[in-house]
């Protein structure tokens, strides 16, 4: 048995989650691992570091607009959402492996790390202010 999806204005939707404090926080870790980087002579690995940690920012933005568009359809259906999210993993884990592929110690090994954090960081942003707002109401 499936739930009605409740009415959602599109528009609406895509501006209720923002990425600012996500990418405002990514930053500041990306500013200490260059710190550590350049210490141990690695200045590349930050770099790679942080361009992980946008493209974790970048999946959850289309993840956003892509619910937000499926959710506005008078029938929201969930197959393009899982068909998309599939895509958009794969594309994104090609990118990794290809970096870590060519750009071996210091690239991959960034990205992959960046792109750990990065999901870490947005898991974060959506946990707290729920467990805020469960603290408030009991």
């Amino acid at each position: 048995m499936t739930t009605p999806a409740p009415e959602v204005d599109g528009a609406a939707a895509r501006g209720v989650v923002t990425f600012t404090n996500p990418f405002v926080i990514l930053a500041g870790i990306a500013v200490v691992v260059a710190g550590i980087a350049a210490s141990f002579g690695q200045v590349w690995f930050a770099a790679w570091f942080f361009v992980g940690g946008l493209l974790a920012l970048l999946n959850a933005k289309l993840v956003v607009i892509k619910v937000a568009n499926a959710t506005a359809e008078d029938e929201p259906r969930k197959t393009p959402v899982a068909v998309n999210s599939v895509v958009r993993l794969a594309v994104v884990s090609v990118i990794a492996l290809a970096t870590a592929y060519f750009f071996q110690s210091v690239g991959g090994l960034g990205m992959i790390f960046g792109l750990a954090v990065g999901q870490i960081v947005l898991v974060l942003n959506t946990v707290i202010p729920v467990l805020k707002g469960l603290r408030q109401q009991s």
